[in-house]
């Protein structure tokens, strides 16, 4: 039998040293992140893949906070990738190949489109691409009811304000505003439409500075993908969808067939991959080693996963993020702690142990913008979230796989890792985010720690008691 010496420690098992300090204000604290090579965030959080947490909204509001969104997997591919493209069309410096509609439809489809897609607006063509028109919702919405066209609605062509396909953000915005518009077509000397500029999208720029991007302005998503043959389809469908990044979604990310994956995924595409998870630094060696360009640390330690009870495996999550960051920082990779994170103060300790950026899952669950459904308990709003790994999760997976349209599903042969649960709502996003990384600011600068790397260097653990534990919590007094 083989029993390590040292106790594997988690959060509440440990309290960072406070140091000198040289920062008069949190706000001088500088917490941008590296994800992967290549991408930069303003914060160092991003949303979990599970399907009560991340689909295209919850993707959009991390993304404007300066983080990351990773949409779930357990969608068929098209809708998978679908959500996607509503984040890659939520904004953009250039609408590239906007919507278009033809002027003999009818309105009725105009309007469904725009549900759909979840925009104010259509551009009219002919079938070779040509600007007819411009058609928004304001046009439709008193229309009467029946067989009307889209042209006898639209913007004519003779009325609408164009800008070549060169146009300066600067000066669209001096010309959306003359003009008392909303959307600016971009044509080329044919009259052809390569572009649109909307209003929204210049305010957007304003609204959120920091916003997670990529060159053309457009928000940067991540999508979970699998290990079996259709997860190639799946990838390939999300990426050509906008996708910014992969992650190898699997519980037990140090196996053969997710390193088979990784490696399959680098040679066929050219964008990052995040595998994972792992608890060891020898999982994150390996699939560094296969072509992971960040590597997901966390087995057993989410609020609603029960893989350690039922499997007796896991490693308490701070010491598998020391360890899994020591060897990751050799290899020059990031990695994320994935699992275990209830207040501020575990980011901070997340942090300061070596991760990059921290996944959450069960605090992003109870937003506005999770897909996690409302109840009402005792009085009180919730929303449902539940691990992946959960019976409900693996019947709704059985139920989608097309491979098992005719089996029945024998509910016995399956054992859950995860449960269902509900957890308190807790309104927007963005107010979550803020309050979870003010605690890691000031966090930093009791370190002080200028910035993350900082962090890393100055941080000092200290082990504590359960009474120590009791102290460092609101205690002798009731609570107003």
């Amino acid at each position: 039998m083989n029993v390590r010496s040292q106790p594997g420690l988690t959060f509440d098992d440990v309290l960072l040293v406070p140091q000198r300090s040289h920062i008069r204000s949190r706000a001088n604290v500088d917490i941008s992140t590296l994800l992967v090579p290549g991408i930069k965030l303003a914060i160092p959080v991003i949303s979990s893949n599970m399907d009560t947490v991340t689909e295209s909204e919850m993707a959009i509001a991390m993304a404007h906070a300066g983080g990351l969104g990773i949409i779930h997997r357990f969608l068929p591919i098209e809708e998978q990738a679908e959500e996607v493209r509503k984040v890659k069309r939520s904004e953009s410096f250039v609408v590239e190949n906007p919507i278009t509609i033809q002027p003999d439809d009818d309105i009725a489809e105009a309007k469904e489109i725009m549900s759909r897609s979840d925009i104010g607006g259509l551009v009219v063509t002919d079938k070779d691409g040509h600007l007819l028109g411009v058609v928004t919702s304001r046009d439709l919405l008193l229309a009467p009811e029946g067989s009307l066209q889209v042209g006898e609605v639209m913007t004519p062509r003779s009325e609408v304000v164009v800008a070549s396909t060169q146009e300066p953000i600067k000066d669209a915005r001096k010309t959306l505003h003359k003009h008392r518009i909303e959307k600016l077509p971009l044509v080329d000397e044919q009259d052809i439409v390569q572009g649109l500029i909307t209003a929204q999208d210049i305010v957007k720029l304003q609204k959120h500075p920091q916003a997670t991007k990529d060159d053309k302005g457009q928000l940067i998503v991540g999508v979970a993908v699998g290990v079996r043959s259709e997860d190639h389809h799946r990838a390939q469908a999300c990426i050509e969808a906008g996708a910014d990044v992969l992650v190898v979604d699997v519980a037990h990310g140090h196996a053969d067939h997710t390193i088979e994956m990784v490696k399959s995924l680098k040679k066929r595409h050219a964008i990052p991959v995040i595998a994972g998870n792992v608890a060891t630094a020898a999982g994150v060696r390996d699939l560094v080693e296969a072509g992971a360009d960040a590597v997901k640390v966390g087995v057993g330690a989410g609020s609603i996963c029960i893989t350690r009870v039922v499997t007796g495996f896991g490693v308490p999550q701070l010491t598998a993020i020391a360890d899994c960051a020591e060897e990751a920082q050799k290899l020059g990779v990031p990695i994320i702690a994935d699992g275990g994170i209830r207040k501020s103060g575990d980011i901070s300790k997340a942090i300061a142990a070596g991760a990059s950026t921290v996944m959450l899952g069960s605090l992003l669950a109870g937003t506005d913008e999770s897909p996690g459904a409302t109840v009402i308990r005792d009085g009180q709003q919730q929303k449902v979230v539940r691990g992946m790994a959960s019976l409900s999760a693996n019947v709704d997976r059985k139920t989608m796989d097309p491979d098992n349209e005719e089996e029945e599903i024998d509910y016995g042969e399956v054992v859950p890792e995860g449960v269902e649960a509900v957890v308190p709502y807790r309104g927007s996003a963005a107010d979550i985010l803020h309050q979870l990384l003010g605690g890691l600011r000031s966090g930093m600068s009791y370190a002080g720690a200028d910035n993350i790397p900082s962090f890393w260097e100055k941080a000092e653990f200290i082990q504590i008691t359960p009474a120590g534990k009791q102290e460092s919590g609101v205690h002798d007094v009731d609570v107003l």
